[in-house]
């Protein structure tokens, strides 16, 4: 029985270190291939340019789409549930070595997959935000069997950040459901949310007016977010509390201006830079930076010893991002510094999590036994 136990946390850890390199692959290797779009030299190689060519698919996909799908996963606790984010990491390493057709491939069939996890935890627990979990699931579906099956097609980026922006907005929903709001506070957030589908669905047949519909929602759901989310109160709190708050309204503020951006790229303006990374990075990593300690001990069994150095990444990713967004509009050098400080605030994140995990082992630290003559006791 020991045996049994034994090999079984072994297998455990095994998978979980499997699953880190994964993802950790993925999010360096759509780092690499955005900082060379974003004008950095790099040593060129063929894993470099798969890399660049397929760098939303590798952040958003093998990257976020196995770390939600892991999330996912672990909250069913069925061994199925793992398939998505298993397939969905594969998808990645195949696109890695230019297998670009299967990997759009594999990560339909994760999607899916991952949307069928959804279904059992609706079930489960039917509820208004589980509910929008599941439509983000069925905008990542769709996004990804439109990607293996028309590759150019407009609408994929936008139901691929359809996906990210709707299980936030879900998770932001569950964490205020106990917060009283004005009548006709939710059914206005649906309002929103459905335009974000429709504008995205719409890009199909016109990039101007499905970018103008996306990027309207997209400033009235950071609106909404600002006016109804709790983070507007725990931001007077202190400790982990108010640094979570900080990361939210933040990242509230780059959706509005994503909103705004990819309005002005719908008519013409060059702002398409800005339309996806105040979303991307200014949005969606702002709400990981600010979850990342909560979810980590519950996904990764890896507890985390929270302090003010969490605040460094966070202020060096919104800084950065001001200097690529705004200075770097009008100078090229300043986007590119923008985009390693970006890169390296990222990395920076990182490994203040590795090393407020070192800090809580070894503050939690279980000290020998012993007897009462301080000699260690024989057991």
């Amino acid at each position: 029985m020991n045996s049994f136990a034994t090999y079984s946390a072994s297998r455990s850890v095994v998978m979980r270190m499997a699953f880190m390199l994964c993802v950790l692959l993925a999010l360096a290797s759509g780092l690499s291939g955005g900082l060379v779009r974003a004008g950095v030299t790099l040593p060129a190689s063929h894993w470099l340019t798969a890399a660049v060519s397929g760098h939303a698919f590798l952040m958003i996909c093998a990257f976020m789409g196995t770390v939600i799908g892991i999330e996912r996963a672990v909250a069913v606790k069925r061994p199925l549930s793992f398939a998505a984010p298993i397939v969905s990491a594969s998808g990645g390493l195949a696109r890695l070595v230019g297998a670009t057709d299967l990997a759009a491939w594999l990560v339909a069939a994760a999607s899916l997959a991952f949307v069928a996890v959804n279904i059992v935890i609706v079930r489960r627990q039917p509820a208004s935000h589980t509910g929008l979990l599941l439509v983000a699931a069925l905008a990542w579906s769709t996004g990804s069997l439109l990607h293996a099956i028309a590759p150019g097609s407009s609408a994929v980026v936008p139901l691929w950040f359809s996906f990210l922006v709707f299980t936030i907005a879900a998770e932001r929903l569950e964490m205020t459901r106990l917060m009283r709001r004005r009548p006709g506070a939710s059914g206005a957030l649906y309002v929103v949310l459905a335009a974000m589908l429709f504008g995205a669905a719409l890009s199909v047949v016109s990039v101007a007016w499905g970018g103008l519909v996306y990027g309207l929602s997209l400033s009235a759901l950071a609106l909404w977010l600002i006016q109804f989310d709790i983070a507007r109160r725990t931001v007077r709190a202190r400790g982990l509390s108010r640094y979570m708050a900080l990361c939210l309204l933040l990242g509230y503020a780059w959706l509005f201006v994503a909103g705004g951006a990819w309005v002005a790229t719908s008519v013409g303006l060059p702002y398409r830079d800005a339309a996806l990374h105040a979303l991307a990075l200014g949005f969606v990593f702002s709400m990981m930076l600010g979850h990342a300690p909560v979810i980590l001990p519950a996904i990764a069994r890896i507890k985390v010893q929270f302090g003010a150095l969490y605040y460094l990444p966070l202020a060096l990713l919104h800084g950065s991002l001001i200097l690529r967004l705004g200075v770097g509009h009008f100078d090229w050098r300043a986007l590119t510094a923008g985009a390693v400080g970006n890169a390296v605030a990222i990395a920076a994140f990182a490994a203040t999590v590795a090393g407020s995990a070192i800090a809580w082992r070894k503050r939690h630290a279980q000290p020998r036994t012993s007897d009462h003559h301080g000699i260690p006791a024989e057991h």
